[in-house]
């Protein structure tokens, strides 16, 4: 029987310091202070920052390792890493950063499918062993530290019957994934992972070269709970605790089907894309095309094996697919169906896109098309559910994350090259790039908008994209809270300029 892995095939249950420099001001100390630091005051100057946590620099061991994300696409050097064990290290690293002047990225997971979470040259301040869990059954109130990933949460709330929603990939930390939206097989049931979102502890830029601590809940600064509500990590400040209204949940049932080769794909997708966004808010699913199978996945919480099948009867009746259902605790499902990091590819590539209506064939068949020419076995073309209670309006006080007309979201998807070995991809990576960027673009007249959390670097209307028409409003936010711009990438959200801010 196989097991799931969300960007791969189903399986059974850097040169350290190339050009760096060192500044003044690097010394690793004892952070002083609680995990939930009092806010520094702001002025016009501060006292001078020396980094504290646990800190790399080029010259150490683990510099390779600690410099290298999840997507091995992207090699970057930064100057140094800082990982913080406390909220104090973070305002630390912040402060040092700005009086440093020197680029900084937020990090948390790692999984930054752009190597947004990187820099050359620049501090790395990741927050991944920030790592706590607090959870109160009888208000369902769970605030966790930030360096949790989702297979660290989901077992956590598990263990108490308690679920909010979290991605597949139990290895993305839970804070980037939230932050962005946040959707998996619980999205149809809880909404996004960010409509859970009721609190969060946030380091800020203050002052000409400060930091402070701040707390964004629906009675302080409630406009950038909105915003932290799917803009995106590492846009207004550094998340360093997150608080949740988690739900009960005591079992699910979890569906696997498989079909053999491309041939039932047609019956297959049409009747999932049909079915599948209007089913039972309980049911969630995911549809994952490679060149070779076509993999149905269907989490029914609080449900029988018997209502699983039932519910998913529609698209299990095209065909002959091998099935399979597996009943029990959230937490034991989900930990079932990851896979190593280690047994992943090297190299990934994406390119996100939701749609609003239900493809036609010959959409349909250009991914067929697509996928028989896959560049490697770890390619698929993924897709997720919507509708349900992502329809619903937004958790109170509202959310940024404006996809919420969905039937469903879908990426192309491509994997190569083998972890650890550098180089090994290479030959494949021309393809690979090519083979996305003309997928992508053959889809275009069947679907809109983009997820933050799987960037279109060549997106040129990115913007509207990940965010619609609540761009504006994220701007302005922006101005308020990080005025100087000093959280910035690629394609982060620029302040608005004085005029706007009217």
């Amino acid at each position: 029987m196989y097991d799931f892995s969300r960007r791969g095939l189903l399986k059974v249950t850097a040169a350290a310091g190339a050009g760096a420099v060192v500044l003044p001001g690097i010394a690793a100390a004892e952070a002083p202070g609680a995990s939930a630091a009092p806010e520094v005051a702001t002025s016009a100057r501060c006292k001078p920052a020396n980094l504290t946590g646990r800190i790399v620099r080029p010259d150490d061991p683990g510099y390779a390792s600690a410099s290298l994300g999840w997507d091995e696409l992207f090699v970057r050097y930064p100057l140094v890493i800082v990982y913080a064990q406390e909220t104090q290290d973070v305002v630390n690293a912040l402060t040092w950063a700005r009086q440093n002047d020197v680029a900084l990225r937020v990090r948390s997971g790692g999984h930054s499918l752009e190597g947004w979470s990187n820099v050359d040259n620049g501090i790395v301040i990741d927050v991944s062993e920030l790592k706590s869990a607090h959870i109160d059954t009888a208000s369902r109130i769970a605030t966790v530290g930030a360096g949790l990933n989702q297979l660290e949460a989901v077992t956590a709330l598990a263990e108490k019957d308690l679920a909010v929603t979290t991605g597949t990939e139990g290895s993305v930390g839970l804070s980037g994934a939230t932050l962005g939206g946040g959707f998996g097989f619980l999205t149809r049931y809880l909404g996004m992972a960010c409509d859970s979102l009721m609190a969060a502890e946030i380091v800020v830029a203050s002052g000409a070269d400060c930091a402070k601590v701040i707390r964004a809940d629906s009675k302080n600064n409630s406009d950038l709970l909105w915003a932290l509500r799917g803009a995106g990590n590492g846009n207004f400040g550094i998340v360093t605790s997150l608080t949740y209204k988690a739900a009960p949940l005591k079992s699910v049932a979890y569906v696997q089907a498989t079909w053999d080769g491309l041939g039932d794909l047609h019956g297959v997708f049409d009747a999932w894309q049909r079915t599948a966004p209007r089913a039972d808010n309980r049911l969630g699913t995911q549809l994952e095309i490679h060149r070779g199978e076509i993999l149905l996945f269907g989490v029914l919480a609080e449900g029988s094996a018997a209502e699983a099948e039932e519910l998913l009867a529609p698209i299990l009746a095209v065909g002959s697919p091998a099935v399979s259902v597996q009943v029990g605790n959230w937490g034991d499902v989900y930990a079932g169906f990851q896979i190593p990091t280690q047994d992943e590819p090297a190299n990934w590539k994406f390119f996100s896109q939701f749609t609003t209506k239900p493809f036609p064939n010959k959409a349909i068949s250009l991914i067929a098309s697509f996928m028989q020419d896959a560049p490697s076995d770890d390619s698929n073309f993924f897709t997720q559910a919507f509708g349900g209670a992502v329809r619903r309006s937004a958790p109170r006080g509202g959310a940024a994350f404006p996809h919420r007309d969905a039937l469903f979201y879908s990426e192309p998807g491509a994997g190569w090259g083998t972890r650890g070995q550098e180089g090994s991809g290479d030959a494949i990576t021309p393809k690979a790039q090519a083979w996305i960027a003309e997928f992508s673009q053959a889809l275009r007249p069947y679907v809109n908008g983009a997820y933050v959390n799987v960037p279109n670097i060549g997106m040129a209307d990115w913007e509207t994209a990940y965010w619609g028409s609540n761009f504006d409003r994220l701007r302005k936010i922006k101005a308020k809270y990080d005025p100087h711009n000093v959280f910035q990438y690629e394609q982060s959200i620029p302040p608005a300029s004085w005029h706007e801010r009217a």
